[in-house]
């Protein structure tokens, strides 16, 4: 997260990822965090008032537990800039019963494997979907993730800043992608193809 609360990045999407491992190493960025598993549960309000707002609450598990509140992303900017709050819980299971509680319904689950490095003022994860591997970039500013994306050899024009839930109702919606989560065991033997990414307007951004 960045200072005053905001997340500012991008994503991109990625045709070699160990590739742009070694072109993180050969840039000077530090692994920071092995490949670790991630399981993610999305809440919501009955009526979907988050979603339908671009809100977001999130509970995570990687090792840690952490509870996630994102705002709605700014109009117009030239990467996903958005409110964000994190605390970390202690149990997730007493904080999935508190959640119940004060009337959030699950909206769905998530999975992803994701290594952190950190370089050039930036964080950049590479994340390892059931549809794909991405890498995210973030930093303090549009002109900072910009420079360091264009260092690590990501076309700029290709960056996506949807979130992985929302590219993965365009793949439901325009690509056939059928699955009810986004979880690894929905999309084993069915890999997802560049050309079925493709019609969602994403393409590789490190050839």
């Amino acid at each position: 997260m960045n200072s005053a609360g905001r997340e500012k990045e991008v994503k991109f999407y990625l045709a070699d990822p160990a590739r742009l491992t070694v072109r993180l190493g050969l840039a000077g960025f530090t692994l920071t965090r092995l490949r670790a598993y991630e399981h993610n549960i999305r809440y919501d309000t009955p009526d979907h008032t988050l979603s339908t707002t671009g809100r977001v609450l999130r509970l995570r598990a990687d090792g840690q537990v952490r509870l996630t509140y994102k705002g709605g992303q700014l109009a117009g900017a030239d990467v996903a800039d958005r409110e964000e709050f994190e605390v970390a819980v202690s149990d997730l299971e007493t904080t999935r019963l508190l959640l119940q509680g004060l009337g959030y319904v699950e909206l769905t689950r998530y999975e992803k494997y994701r290594s952190t490095w950190q370089g050039s003022q930036c964080e950049v994860t590479i994340d390892e979907m059931p549809y794909g591997t991405f890498c995210e970039v973030e930093g303090p500013d549009a002109s900072t993730i910009q420079q360091a994306a264009e260092t690590l050899g990501l076309n700029w024009q290709r960056r996506v800043l949807l979130s992985y839930l929302a590219i993965f109702e365009l793949l439901k919606e325009k690509a056939g992608i059928q699955a009810d989560s986004l979880l690894f065991a929905d999309f084993s033997g069915k890999p997802v193809t560049a050309a079925q990414m493709a019609l969602i307007e994403i393409t590789p951004a490190d050839q």
